[in-house]
């Protein structure tokens, strides 16, 4: 049997993440086909056919999927879900948004967050905030799988030369409907896919301040910015920079934590990054023990000596 990959796409272009996704199929057993549902996403599916490893590329077209309505999304994969051993999704608000539809349809249980593939039936995940990683094996005819796209190296992006099918888009499901949507502009690299990381907590004190402390230091690294949940919910920094448990999982070249603590919450999204780098003047903060190196100090005098050094 074969493993289909749901793919994560803005109609032009194929998202990084689906290339963690294709990865984690590989592993499974099987070709890899790949579904691009869109509006126009022609382009989407070529690309899609060039990821190496790739099999087949099947394109569904439709005005009904402009949106990426998981509703409509998950009806697409129904349609074509009797022909595949595994069906997988990215670890992301889309996956996690059309998983469930379709494991549930298809009344087979999901295994969610998986970072191993042991064997066809057996993937290990994390538990317990990470503490923890459960091997769990599924005796479901049809395994209905979220990757966690950091626990896999993302596949090529060129190489690869699968043919492009396309298949009947199913109709509307006139379940939901596109009203709008507002979104924030940014030039910094997305957070989940940027090499380079700079994140600050609590200890910041106030909005301005991560403004003042962060952004010099993010502009000349080129990173994104992250901060912990208790800076998020004190107003320091809006809640899609959220890093941890809760938030965003991030596995960067580089992870700098400013005034962090270090909860298990938190080094459950950042703890897989290459490199970590702790400033902190509490000596004893958790964060140092996960931290490549560690600089106790006043982050506030810290980093932008750092900022002047760089």
């Amino acid at each position: 049997m074969s493993v289909l990959v749901i793919a994560e796409h803005d109609h032009a272009s194929i998202k990084s993440a689906t290339l963690n996704t294709v990865t984690a199929a590989r592993a499974c057993g099987g070709d890899v086909h790949v579904l691009v549902a869109g509006h126009n996403a022609g382009p989407a599916a070529q690309a899609a056919a060039k990821i190496a490893g790739v099999a087949k590329v099947l394109h569904a077209d439709s005005p009904a999927f402009a949106h990426g309505l998981a509703e409509n999304l998950a009806a697409q994969t129904l349609a074509l879900a009797s022909g595949y051993s595994h069906i997988l999704f990215a670890s992301t608000v889309s996956g996690k948004n059309v998983a469930p539809r379709v494991a549930a349809k298809l009344d087979v249980a999901q295994i969610s967050e998986i970072t191993k593939v042991d064997g066809a039936d057996t993937f290990e995940r994390p538990i317990y905030a990470g503490t923890a990683i459960a091997t769990v094996q599924s005796a479901d005819a049809v395994k209905v799988i979220t990757v966690r796209t950091t626990g896999f190296d993302p596949a090529a992006a060129t190489g690869g030369s699968a043919a492009v099918e396309t298949v009947q888009a199913v109709a509307d499901s006139g379940k939901s409907s596109f009203v709008g949507q507002e979104i924030a502009r940014n030039d910094r690299p997305e957070l989940t896919a940027a090499k380079i990381v700079v994140s600050g907590g609590r200890a910041l004190g106030s909005s301005e301040k991560f403004q003042e402390v962060m952004t010099p230091l993010a502009d000349k690294l080129g990173a994104a910015i992250g901060a912990s949940r208790a800076a998020v919910d004190a107003g320091y920094a809006p809640n899609d920079l959220q890093v941890g448990q809760t938030g965003k999982i991030v596995a960067p070249q580089l992870y700098v934590a400013c005034g962090i603590s270090g909860a298990i919450q938190h080094l459950a999204g950042m703890k897989d990054s290459k490199v970590i780098v702790a400033i902190n003047k509490d000596e004893e903060a958790p964060i140092f023990s996960v931290a490549d190196y560690g600089l106790v100090a006043d982050l506030f005098v810290a980093v932008p000596e750092l900022v002047k050094a760089l």
